[in-house]
């Protein structure tokens, strides 16, 4: 064998061996677990405005229970379903909360093991079959039309040394995730209202009368301790009755009005229907039933020997430029603290321990007198004819005119914004906290200082 066949033959065999050795060699694998790091939890989820619902679910430790939030969008407003269907304020805060959800990426794996669930918090708050009350994570279902799913996930514990990344699962997956959650999940229900209770500025109020007075709830007798009346005379407020020696504190005034201004609620009860149809037809009239006035004396109202709606803590009124009377009704004291404020959860015990917040019974009217009505023109001939062509009595007729077209106005603004207001409070009974409740209820000494010595 001459020596170029024979370096051919080695030739052959190595790029032979060469390409065994190639096939055979151990490929480099990439673990399962991995396979899917970086890619967004929900890929078919874009767009954050097609979210129509979010039910948000904590676990109470405490009472071994599973505490549901739900928003929804239905009927062209949206809701709060766990509150009595209370109107939410809540289009933009659902499209931020989908958004986020939208956002969150399997950054990291971190265990397929069951056993883990607990320590990273992942555990589904409505798995009843879990024997551990700790761990229990936040579970977020977020759903579109026809209640399609858009997501759903469970969001654990911080991970350690690492800010801003929380614990993830999937409820119907074993995997535990390590993600960035850029969002705020809140299941507080001031949080989803509109938090301007009385859509009033506290510049608009011209005055302020706080009724003092006691009920004898079996008689219907009223005790009127004393009616003190704040009116604003230019900048300055006045208080009727003003002892010798005294002057009105003008930081208690500021105080109740910025309260006015800035009140809110912590929870909300429906009134029944009955109630709440009569009461949208006029704040002040309605017609009762057995049931509404088992509903009132309930929450802490009665009514007077002439038929007048009163209520055990007294009342508050207060008149507006645009000529609407508020009257805040303050009753019984709401007990109990969480569900059993904001929404009257049907706990089997209400804590009676915490009296922290008190009954609020609100409606409006419409004072025409407020604006008096100026005389009407001789004529509206004017009306037909060029501006060229009026004489002097039309010029004097379009300038009434114009008057009169402006009182009209101004009425038909306070009777619709009276209307509104009480197809927004006719349906409920509001809770406000004892602090607001405090800062509201003064009495004339608590209004009053001494003067400085001259």
């Amino acid at each position: 064998m001459n020596e170029t066949k024979k370096t051919m033959i080695f030739g052959g065999a190595a790029v032979l061996l060469a390409l065994i050795a190639l096939i055979s060699a151990p490929s480099r694998v990439t673990p399962d677990a991995f396979l899917d790091q970086g890619e967004p939890f929900f890929q078919n989820f874009t767009d954050p405005n097609i979210a129509t619902s979010m039910e948000v679910v904590d676990f109470d430790e405490e009472t071994g229970q599973p505490v549901p939030f739900k928003v929804v969008f239905e009927e062209g407003r949206y809701s709060i379903p766990s509150h009595h269907d209370y109107p939410a304020d809540g289009k933009d805060r659902l499209s931020k909360t989908a958004a986020g959800i939208i956002s969150l990426k399997k950054d990291d794996f971190r265990s397929d093991n069951a056993t883990d669930y607990e320590a990273c918090g992942v555990i589904d708050p409505l798995d009843e079959t879990a024997t551990s009350l700790s761990g229990r994570g936040q579970r977020v279902t977020i759903k579109g039309a026809n209640d399609v799913t858009l997501a759903d996930v469970i969001i654990g514990n911080e991970v350690p040394e690492r800010e801003g990344f929380r614990f993830v699962r999937m409820p119907e997956q074993k995997r535990i995730y390590a993600a960035k959650v850029d969002l705020e999940v809140t299941t507080k229900f001031s949080d989803w209202i509109d938090s301007d209770l009385l859509q009033v500025d506290k510049s608009a109020i011209t005055e302020v009368v706080l009724k003092d007075y006691t009920i004898n709830e079996r008689s219907g007798q009223v005790n009127q301790r004393d009616v003190v009346v704040l009116s604003q005379q230019g900048s300055e407020w006045t208080i009727d009755r003003l002892p010798p020696g005294k002057e009105i504190d003008k930081t208690k005034t500021d105080e109740l009005l910025k309260t006015l201004d800035e009140l809110s609620i912590v929870g909300v009860r429906p009134k029944p229907a009955g109630l709440s149809k009569s009461l949208k037809r006029d704040g002040n009239q309605m017609q009762i039933s057995q049931q509404d006035m088992i509903s009132l004396q309930g929450k802490g109202y009665y009514f007077s020997r002439d038929g007048s709606l009163l209520s055990n803590e007294g009342e508050l009124q207060l008149e507006t430029t645009d000529g609407i009377t508020y009257t805040l009704r303050f009753g019984e004291v709401a007990y109990g603290s969480g569900a059993d404020v904001s929404a009257g959860a049907s706990s089997e015990e209400v804590n009676t321990q915490v009296a922290e917040n008190r009954y609020l019974f609100i409606s409006a009217q419409f004072d025409e007198n407020t604006f008096r009505e100026p005389r009407a023109p001789a004529n509206t001939d004017f009306l037909s004819k060029a501006d060229s062509l009026w004489d002097a009595t039309d010029q004097a007729n379009k300038e009434i005119y114009d008057a009169h077209e402006a009182w009209k106005r101004n009425v038909e603004k306070g009777q619709k914004i009276s209307n509104d207001l009480n197809d927004r409070f006719a349906p409920w009974y509001y809770v406000i906290s004892d602090e607001n409740f405090k800062k509201l209820r003064k009495s004339r000494a608590d209004l009053l200082k001494d003067k400085p010595a001259s």
